[in-house]
């Protein structure tokens, strides 16, 4: 895309990629302002935003570009923090990163670019490579990523890294986050505990024998590795079944209970399109997971509403092999059709 003279706002999140992506459109003649974007953040728990505000902001003064604070923490309560803490509440797998992306560095952002009148928006994301975030990206709105310039997207991190030092960025050294969207150093784990509290239980074998002590159940979602206390047998232990009565889990060696070794199909709704998913396609139902190949077929089901009454389409997707791992009710599907990212929704059952 040829972005010279092109008026451009720039998600800068205080981190590397981000940087490297404004520099490279300053490079190409884009008209470029920084724009960080405010999360919620949890009160009395450890709070980065004004550090990562300011190291936006050196990269801005570098690039000698406009920088503007967008206060996006209405938006990230609701559509990330709320929803969060609601689908651990019903023992589903929330994916709040793609909400994330979907409602606040993505959405909201948007709206607040197009309101300044730009052409487009871009953002550090990589969509390819050993890095490749697009599975996050699934939920984004067709016509906003369409807007959307990613300058480092079909690059490697090493690359990215490298271009930072050469661009003598003030960031150029600095380590990536890994914690949830905008909590930064705050962890899932911190986080849920500090909500729900730590309430130890049993954790059982598939055979229903009592292994070792777990922290909570609705600290868990099916599939997840999780470390036990006391723990009899050495792991990995992954969980397969809650039961929050009783506040158990089942917990086994793999992702998929051996009782399930045969299921080949996946129900999921609220789909999101950027391509028709036409003959077979490829899915993956976690980040990092595996991608299957397999078919979708749509089903339309006037038993199932939106807030508005309106019916909408549920879907399955069809695999010709045995799942290889557990797929989860709440968490994202995503899908590809050779090797681009066609569209992603949510799993049922």
């Amino acid at each position: 895309m040829d972005v010279h003279g092109k008026k451009i706002f720039v998600g800068l999140s205080g981190g590397v990629d981000s940087a490297v992506s404004a520099a490279l459109l300053v490079r190409a003649g884009a008209k470029v302002t920084g724009v960080f974007i405010k999360g919620w953040y949890p009160p009395g728990m450890p709070c980065t935003w004004a550090e990562e505000r300011r190291d936006a902001m050196r990269v801005a003064a570098r690039l000698q570009i406009p920088f503007f604070t967008l206060d996006a923490s209405t938006e990230y309560k609701k559509s990330v923090i709320d929803y969060l803490l609601a689908e651990y509440r019903t023992g589903r797998t929330p994916n709040p990163d793609i909400m994330c992306n979907r409602d606040v560095k993505f959405g909201a952002f948007y709206r607040f670019a197009k309101a300044h009148g730009v052409d487009h928006i871009a953002t550090g994301h990589y969509r390819s490579g050993e890095k490749d975030q697009s599975y996050f990206l699934s939920a984004v709105p067709k016509e906003i990523l369409a807007a959307t310039v990613f300058p480092v997207g079909n690059r490697e991190k090493g690359e990215v890294r490298a271009l930072a030092k050469r661009f003598n960025l003030p960031v150029a050294e600095k380590k990536d986050s890994q914690g949830v969207c905008f909590l930064g150093s705050v962890s899932v784990e911190e986080f849920l505990k500090s909500e729900f509290g730590v309430h130890p239980g049993r954790a059982l074998d598939e055979q229903g024998n009592v292994i070792g002590q777990h922290d909570g159940v609705i600290l868990s979602t099916l599939g997840q590795r999780i470390a036990l206390r006391e723990a009899g047998k050495a792991g990995p232990w992954f969980v397969l079944a809650k039961d929050i009565v009783k506040n158990e889990l089942t917990v086994g060696k793999s992702r998929l209970p051996r009782a399930e070794n045969t299921s080949k199909e996946i129900s999921f709704r609220n789909a999101n399109w950027f391509a028709e998913p036409v003959g077979t396609v490829e899915a993956q139902y976690r980040y990092r997971g595996p991608r299957i190949k397999g078919c979708i077929e749509s089903m339309r089901r006037s038993d199932l509403h939106n807030c508005e009454g309106q019916t909408f389409s549920s879907y399955c997707f069809v695999s010709g092999e045995p799942l290889p791992e557990l797929s989860t009710p709440g968490q994202s599907i995503v899908f590809y059709h050779d090797g681009e990212l066609i569209g992603g929704g949510i799993i049922d059952s």
